[in-house]
């Protein structure tokens, strides 16, 4: 997404894609919005134009709109994602958050729930991690298999996107093989304590909880040790853009000197979050370094 002047283009995308592998990081992630306050790279698009250059990274959706999308045109496209990159793809999904993007496809808000879940179920089916449903309400299912096939034994991941809530989980348990928390909506405490409630629906579904992985996507990312570069990011940028208070944003995101993000990063560690997907605020390869360089190093795991 843009945060300025910078544009779009496929140089910008691989200067990011190749900061990231150079510098240690594990995986290359996308987000998903149709309608936005600033202009948005298509998610799947932009994942499949960095697989050359992305070595051995993971790819990752973080996360994809599959009840808007439709769970067909996205099993497509993640499959041939997975295919394309030798199989290191995680399929990261949600119902989304923004009504502009319901109100842009003409499906109702208020039926996003349903919608989503039965997505998961088909997508889940196509993806080749459970059988078909026997019946859907808002989506067919294709009268043969959708070819080609995932190329990994037991199909792609697919995880759930859940702020913390009860529901959330719930349905996290049930229906994904791992977990998306969203740094500006949560806290390494809050994540602590879902992780916990998460756990018991895991074992009442008899599944072990210690072996479920989990991860905090979009973690907006800023590290500066100039305190008036830091709030100008927060107020001008970041706080604009989510309509959100920066104040509030700001104890909750690596927006700030290498210290302060080091110590939240090393707080979420110690909460049980294996992996945070970072997204810097523009100047993408810079940002990357300095965490690799002067964040990283300090994080307590």
């Amino acid at each position: 997404m843009e945060f300025g002047n910078e544009g779009q283009s496929v140089a910008r995308l691989h200067a990011a894609v190749d900061a990231a592998r150079d510098c240690g990081f594990a995986a290359i992630s996308a987000n998903d919005h149709f309608v936005f306050s600033t202009p948005w790279l298509d998610g799947p698009t932009a994942l499949a134009a960095t697989i050359e250059r992305s070595g051995e990274l993971e790819l990752a959706t973080t996360v994809a709109l599959v009840a808007l999308r439709g769970p067909v045109p996205l099993a497509k496209a993640l499959v041939a994602l997975d295919l394309l990159s030798s199989g290191r793809l995680v399929a990261g999904v949600g119902p989304g958050s923004s009504i502009r993007d319901y109100d842009a496809t003409a499906v109702s808000f208020d039926d996003r729930w349903k919608r989503f879940e039965e997505a998961v179920s088909v997508l889940r089916a196509l993806l080749g991690r459970a059988p078909a449903p026997e019946l859907t309400r808002y989506f067919a299912l294709p009268d043969a298999a959708l070819l080609p096939a995932p190329p990994r034994d037991g199909g792609i991941p697919l995880w759930i996107g859940s702020w913390g809530s009860p529901a959330g989980l719930r349905r996290v348990a049930r229906l994904a093989d791992g977990w998306l928390a969203s740094a500006y909506n949560t806290t390494p405490e809050r994540f602590a304590s879902a992780r916990e409630q998460l756990g018991v629906e895991l074992r009442r579904h008899h599944r072990s909880a210690d072996r479920f992985p989990n991860a905090v996507a979009t973690m907006w990312t800023w590290v500066t040790e100039d305190r008036a570069d830091r709030d100008r990011v927060m107020h001008d940028v970041l706080g604009p853009l989510l309509k959100r208070d920066p104040d509030e944003l700001g104890e909750q995101l690596c927006v700030g000197s290498a210290e302060s993000c080091a110590e939240l990063l090393s707080r979420y560690s110690s909460a049980g979050c294996e992996r945070v997907y970072l997204w810097p605020l523009g100047d993408e390869a810079r940002q990357l370094e300095r965490v690799a360089t002067q964040v990283a190093p300090h994080v307590e795991t």
